[in-house]
Parts: structure tokens; sequence; C-alpha cells
């Protein structure tokens, strides 16, 4: 009787391990299954991710200046960015739709300032790494731009550009004091350029816009600077002044 008594309570516990595993084993099924699908939603052109190839950062020519355009977010048919140019970085929403396979936006900015506009951007699934489009300004008697820009993502490169040393380790004054004072400008503002800075005065533009390796990135320098830079900039704006008082006594 004991014998089977015994027989019977590890029937038992067999028996309710195995309905252990085999909830357990379905639990997992369903886990993977719900990755599983967050991967396709994640992999689904149109869904607010990395993979969506309609979002980024998209760089180039845009009338006599360079511009970078962020298209931020995709939800629905929503659409949230924003665009650096001309020292200005200004926000914009708006809606997208698809027509004849061909992905169009139409991204307002908010009107709160003299350069607003509204920009119509088109995506071609079969060019993902450019975008092309116009925009128009708010104020009619401004013409409307048209642009071609290609995708391209700003990264802080501290080797680039005529004086990298001025980004890289602390300067003497032995690197400043022969320089012209228009040199001494631009090693300055190159630093600036650096880190993507939008310069407001047309001639720093047209100092940088032109080099492959300067994409416009912030209209708002702070935060950006190293402790190296700082104390640069510092030191070449006291040689600035210098140049500036007494270069015509050295031949500058």
């Amino acid at each position: 009787m004991h014998y089977k008594n015994n027989r019977s309570g590890r029937l038992t516990q067999l028996l309710f391990l195995l309905l252990m595993l085999t909830l357990f084993a379905c639990k997992d099924k369903k886990t993977v299954a719900a990755v599983d699908k967050t991967a396709e939603i994640a992999d689904t052109p149109g869904s607010n991710n990395q993979t969506d190839y309609r979002l980024g950062s998209f760089v180039g020519a845009f009338g006599d200046n360079k511009i970078t355009l962020l298209i931020i977010s995709i939800k629905g048919d929503s659409v949230l960015g924003s665009s650096v140019v001309g020292g200005n970085n200004r926000p914009f929403s708006g809606k997208v739709i698809k027509q004849n396979n061909v992905w169009q936006i139409r991204a307002v900015e908010p009107g709160d300032h003299k350069d607003d506009g509204v920009f119509d951007i088109k995506i071609d699934p079969a060019t993902p790494n450019t975008v092309s489009g116009t925009w128009s300004a708010n104020e009619a008697t401004r013409p409307a731009k048209t642009f071609s820009l290609e995708r391209k993502r700003f990264s802080y490169d501290p080797s680039v550009g005529e004086y990298p040393e001025a980004s890289q380790r602390l300067l003497t004054a032995a690197d400043v004091e022969n320089e012209m004072r228009e040199d001494l400008e631009y090693m300055r503002n190159e630093i600036f350029a650096r880190h993507g800075y939008s310069f407001s005065k047309k001639q720093l533009r047209q100092q940088f816009e032109w080099r492959d390796w300067y994409v416009p990135n912030t209209a708002d320098i702070k935060g950006f600077l190293t402790d190296i830079e700082k104390k640069n900039i510092a030191l070449i704006k006291r040689y600035e002044k210098y140049a500036e008082e007494y270069g015509d006594e050295y031949g500058r």
C-alpha cells in the first residue's frame, strides 16, 4: 500500500512538472512572437524608427546658402522636423501622403519669424538618400527656392579645416602672434564651423559653406565648445584686438 502511494505521488509530481513545462513553452512562444511582431513593425517603411528611410538629415545648396533639413519624426501622416540655414534653426510640422509611389511632405514653419515659409518635399523610395522640393516664403514678395539635398549627418571632427590645432590642443602665443587679423578671425570662426554653427553673417557663410566637411547643425553654439576651444577663442580674440590696434606698425 505504501509503495502504491509513493508511486502515485511520483506520478502526480511528474504530471505537474510536464504541465509547468508546457505552460512555460507556450509563454516563450508568445514572447518570441511578440518580439518578431515588434521587429516586423520596426522594419516597416513609414514607422517611426531609424529604419524609416524618410527620416534623417539632408544637406545641400539652398539658394546662396547651405541648408540642413532634418526630418525627425513621422507618425501616421504627421511630420515633425526642422531646418538649419542662414543663422536660423526653425522647426516645422506638416503632413505626408503618398502619390504615384512618391512620398510628398508639406511642412509649415511657425510663421513668427521673418524668414519662415512652407516646404514642399518629395522623397522617392527609388532614391531614398535624396530629397527635393521647393520652399516658399510667407512673404509673397520673396522668390521661391528649389533644392535637391543629399543624406548627410553632422559629425563633429576636430581634425578638419586649415587650423585644426585650435580644436585639438591649447594654443600658445607663438601660434598666433604673427598671424594677420583676418587669419586670426578665420581661425576663431573655423572652431565654430567645426561644430556646424550656422552663421548669420553672409561673409562668414561664404567662407565655410562651400567646404565638404561643413554641415549646418545649430544656430546656438553654447554648450558645444570644448574647454580647449573656449580658451583658444579667448586667446585668439586678444591677438585679434592686438593685430587691429598695432598691425600697421609691423607691416600687417
